[in-house]
């Protein structure tokens, strides 16, 4: 023990504290000073504490000056939310196509999950008290819904869809008495049913276009999972169809709803960071799961999933392949591959924040440079065949419109951790789940308080994390990776909320409400086209160009 140093014995430690009551600001003052004064007589340390109180007092108050001066604060950005969406006499009827793992995620996030999915999560937080996956869950807003139709070609995740619609354990619970969903063979037959209002569409990507115009021409609401279609030609067919109707259309970018990126557009709209010229965002992965080589269920036989159905609308049809089924992603018969599933979401993020629109131009490259056949040996689930979307992908758009670059590069085989970052003359601001400030040494706006030495430009000047450190325990490196890109959880009054929640509790708002969602279709047709851009580079290998009047890529 340091000498000085005072002790407290048990029976005074364990005394309850009063808290005093009407101090006066004058009197905390004193008693602040009275504190520091008292550190300062403890020797060695206290005559450090002292100058270091001291100082940072002095930092804060400086700081605090200068933050106020450039309009920013700590607290969380306004964020305008409707009013509960519960209303007995606004019960909406959901209906689901496609309910594997992201398809289960989206019923969970409107209310409704297996009893199974339920013992494993509270399994989990015996383990681990930190782990408040269920207590986020059962805390969520009752959505007032009701889940009347499920469509799957794979009989296992139907009944997984039908188990949850009536599964009591949920927020609010009032399942009780209420029928199973209704298992549908075929999407057009959940369409034709006079017992839903809504769709929720969470298939590969190759039946996205097919299904949301169907959709439309059934009167339905509709909330799609990225990428919005498989090839270019489909985003226009998509966007006239839900154009020309009354439905409500929201594209599936949870991210949309992080706090962080909404304080970001704040940011950038009060010209903190000055004229930004590069902005680089990134996706590293280091798992084959990460790689979307899924576990291959063992009852996904021919007898059980209708693989003719799935391949219908794929440019190339093979003979039956569990690998192809729940590994879809890895080949560009079925999806965008990095474009459609990991960039969309760094686009989507950086669009919110800068709105960007589409790109004038764009070169990909890339490869598989680790998931190969040398790697194909290893493989543990044993692949049959070999993938054909590349595990190292690089894509570089150009707005010199806006004299800016955007920059994406991806590995699915090294996890190191990259944040998004917004490069400006004044500044640079780094944006994940939380976000920082880092003034630039050479900016010109700041540089008087530079040369003054009001800024400090080798630390963050301003840096904003909603809610708290360590309220969640993420365990899987996928779970990792989504919640430092704030696809996961953000914050409402410090409380952790599931993102996906948000933009199904958006999109049911907006059906009640009659208005936009906060990924409406416009954001939809620019991420498309982004997207198809920087796959069509990179299966063609040449610079490909968007043509505004002629409203195709070139």
């Amino acid at each position: 023990m340091i000498q000085g140093e005072f002790k407290m014995n048990e029976k005074e430690l364990n005394k309850p504290h009063k808290p005093k009551e009407n101090i006066s600001e004058k009197e905390a003052s004193f008693a602040r000073r009275d504190f520091l004064k008292g550190l300062a007589t403890i020797p060695v340390l206290g005559a450090f504490a002292f100058k270091y109180f001291q100082k940072k007092s002095y930092d804060d108050s400086r700081k605090k000056r200068i933050l106020e001066e450039m309009g920013l604060k700590g607290e969380a950005p306004a964020i305008h939310t409707s009013p509960s969406s519960k209303k007995p006499s606004d019960l909406l009827r959901i209906g689901i196509i496609g309910n594997g793992g992201r398809g289960q995620s989206l019923l969970r996030a409107a209310g409704f999950a297996t009893q199974e999915w339920i013992n494993e999560e509270l399994g989990a937080a015996k383990r681990d008290k930190m782990n408040k996956t269920l207590e986020t869950f059962l805390n969520q807003e009752d959505l007032n819904l009701v889940i009347t139709g499920v469509c799957d070609l794979f009989n296992v995740r139907a009944d997984l869809g039908i188990a949850a619609s009536t599964n009591e354990i949920r927020p609010g619970g009032g399942t009780k008495g209420l029928k199973p969903a209704k298992r549908f063979r075929h999407y057009q037959e959940l369409l034709d049913s006079p017992d839903i209002d809504a769709v929720i569409i969470a298939t590969p990507d190759h039946w996205h276009a097919r299904q949301v115009i169907d959709a439309v021409k059934a009167s339905k609401h509709i909330y799609c999972e990225k990428c919005m279609t498989r090839t270019e030609e489909e985003v226009f067919q998509v966007v006239n169809a839900v154009k020309e109707s009354n439905i409500v259309f929201q594209l599936g970018h949870q991210n949309h709803q992080q706090e962080s990126h909404i304080k970001a557009q704040e940011i950038i709209e009060k010209g903190i960071l000055g004229n930004i010229t590069l902005i680089e965002c990134s996706t590293n992965r280091n798992s084959p799961n990460g790689a979307w080589y899924y576990e291959i269920d063992e009852k996904g036989t021919e007898q059980t999933i209708d693989w003719d159905q799935f391949q219908e609308p794929a440019p190339n049809k093979v003979p039956f392949s569990p690998e192809r089924f729940f590994r879809w992603r890895c080949w560009f018969d079925y999806g965008t591959g990095l474009s459609g599933d990991l960039l969309s979401h760094e686009f989507a993020a950086v669009n919110q924040i800068m709105a960007l629109g589409v790109p004038e131009t764009a070169v990909a490259s890339g490869g598989i440079y680790f998931f190969n056949n040398q790697w194909k040996q290893k493989d543990e689930y044993k692949m049959k065949e070999m993938r054909d979307v590349p595990d190292v992908f690089n894509v570089v758009f150009e707005y010199p419109k806006k004299n800016l670059t955007l920059i994406y590069s991806a590995t699915l085989a090294n996890g190191r951790w990259r944040t998004r970052k917004f490069m400006g003359h004044d500044a640079t601001m780094q944006v994940g789940d939380d976000l920082t400030i880092q003034i630039e040494r050479e900016s010109t706006t700041y540089k008087d308080k530079i040369e003054e030495d009001l800024i400090d430009t080798s630390v963050p000047l301003f840096s904003y994390t909603p809610g708290a450190k360590g309220i969640d325990a993420i365990t899987s490196a996928t779970e990792r990776y989504f919640a430092s890109k704030g696809l996961m959880y953000t914050y409402r009054g410090g409380k952790p909320i599931d993102t996906t929640h948000l933009h199904v509790k958006d999109w049911i708002d907006c059906i009640r409400n009659n208005k936009f969602p906060r990924c409406h279709i416009d954001l939809g047709f620019e991420e498309a086209i982004a997207c198809h851009m920087a796959t069509k580079s990179y299966l063609e290998s040449r610079k490909v160009q968007w043509n505004p009047a002629l409203r195709r890529i070139v």
